[in-house]
């Protein structure tokens, strides 16, 4: 009799995660800005005992040109082990890679493989047409399927929001929302999933996006300044929260990775009235839920011809938070600023107080640190894209955030680099740096580990 046992990278609790064994191989996701070559799959060696530590030991191209990758996600994870949709003899198998700028979604197939081979394109028109949506964001393993969420409609402007696709054969199923309330802007979303809760943020439609910050809708406080709390299983919108609209773009989510806390933290962008950043918490107040800001981070002044047109007549660098994450053991909160070229660190054991603890620059729109593996060669770009281990003892980073994005703050070229943070001293590891032409001339984007990591899993056991 065959005994099927659940994939051993599925935890059923995030103490099961942080003690499992150490991921190998990291995939990165790089993208051509010219939209002449295609996008690619890189998968980089983080084993340190490896003689390619630290150097990029897969490589799996697309098939078209002008994806523009950007997030992407496992096709299945420790939620499978949950009781209320238990998928237990699937496997985290395939990596599930939209490009924001097709519309296309692609599935690889990473088992037994160094570079990921595709197994399906679905295409712009199949979401389209079967969910209603366009430029897909954000991927989530979750219960009874996988989550896409997407920044447009289907031929239209609006409003985003998230489909819902096959576990197993990658279809499109259709959209997720049955009643979306107010909700027109998309982008990130996480849930508490012993308690049905979804959280949606907001980003801008694709024509505030597609070409870089749109100035008047900045100024004119158009982008996102909300939170959206759904009933999950009922998928329904029940409560917008907003933040103010000088808070604007409110993008990374990360709830508690505890299951029984009913709390998680929300990244914002900037202040259109000081250029400052600012990290909020949602929890809940009664029957209500509500948002409390715990981090102002400042801009930092800076002279107006050592700054890009987009910052000239503020003179100022603004931080930028463009990504955050959360430890598997709900202690630390990493927050990148991509503008002053900065990771931070802030343990947020009690989260309504977080006490910074660490800080690292690197790159940065006037500072350009430099890598201590290369010290002479001055970074552009800045810490952007996070993914911390689960063991919580490694933190990766990136430094291009969107192509139109990266050309308006740093118009002299971002360039290419990923780095690695060791959080026992907080420190640079200076043999992991891949950079400048090991990506290729491709510029690297988001971070997946094997196994899962921080920001992959949602648990259902304490």
């Amino acid at each position: 009799m065959t005994l099927w046992k659940p994939d051993p990278t599925f935890y059923p609790s995030p103490r099961d995660a942080a003690a499992a064994p150490a991921e190998k191989l990291a995939y990165v996701a790089a993208f051509d800005r010219s939209a002449n070559r295609p996008d690619a799959l890189t998968v980089l060696d983080t084993d340190p005992e490896s003689a390619s530590y630290g150097a990029i030991v897969g490589w799996t191209d697309l098939p078209y040109t002008g994806d523009e990758l950007h997030h992407f996600g496992w096709n299945a994870c420790s939620s499978a082990l949950c009781p209320s949709a238990p998928h237990p003899h699937l496997e985290r198998r395939y990596l599930i890679v939209p490009g924001l700028r097709s519309s296309r979604i692609y599935v690889y197939d990473t088992k037994d493989l160094v570079s990921p081979e595709l197994v399906k394109v679905i295409e712009a028109e199949d979401l389209g047409k079967r969910a209603g949506y366009s430029r897909p964001h954000t991927v989530h393993c979750g219960p009874e399927g996988l989550y896409v969420s997407a920044l447009g409609g289907y031929g239209e402007e609006g409003p985003g929001g998230i489909a819902v696709l096959d576990h197993t054969s990658f279809e499109v199923l259709g959209r997720w929302e049955s009643d979306r309330g107010p909700q027109y802007l998309a982008y990130d979303f996480w849930w508490h999933i012993n308690h049905d809760v979804m959280v949606t943020s907001e980003w801008g439609t694709p024509s505030m996006i597609e070409d870089g910050v749109v100035g008047e809708s900045l100024l004119g406080r158009q982008y996102g300044h909300r939170l959206h709390f759904w009933d999950l299983r009922r998928r329904r919108h029940v409560q917008e929260v907003d933040l103010g609209d000088q808070y604007q773009m409110v993008l990374e989510l990360r709830p508690a990775h505890d299951p029984r806390k009913k709390y998680g933290f929300a990244g914002v962008v900037t202040n259109v009235e000081d250029l400052s950043a600012s990290i909020w918490v949602w929890y809940e107040e009664g029957s209500r839920w509500a948002v409390r800001k715990v981090v102002d981070i400042p801009a930092e002044p800076a002279a107006a011809d050592d700054l890009p047109d987009v910052l000239k007549p503020f003179g100022a660098v603004p931080p930028l938070v463009t990504d955050i994450d959360l430890s598997v053991d709900d202690k630390y909160l990493y927050v990148s600023c991509w503008g002053t070229g900065e990771l931070k660190q802030y343990d947020v054991s009690d989260p309504f107080k977080p006490v910074e603890t660490g800080s690292i620059h690197l790159g940065g729109v006037v500072r350009r640190t430099s890598h201590p593996a290369a010290p002479s060669e001055r970074l552009s770009g800045g810490p952007q894209m996070i993914e911390v281990s689960r063991d919580g003892r490694r933190v990766y980073m990136t430094n291009s955030l969107y192509g139109s994005w990266d050309d308006q703050f740093y118009p002299d070229g971002v360039g290419a680099w990923m780095a690695k943070v060791d959080t026992a001293g907080f420190t640079l590891d200076e043999r992991f740096f891949p950079h400048g032409d090991d990506f290729r001339g491709l510029r690297p984007h988001q971070t997946r580990l094997q196994g899962g990591d921080a920001s992959s899993d949602s648990y259902c056991y304490p």
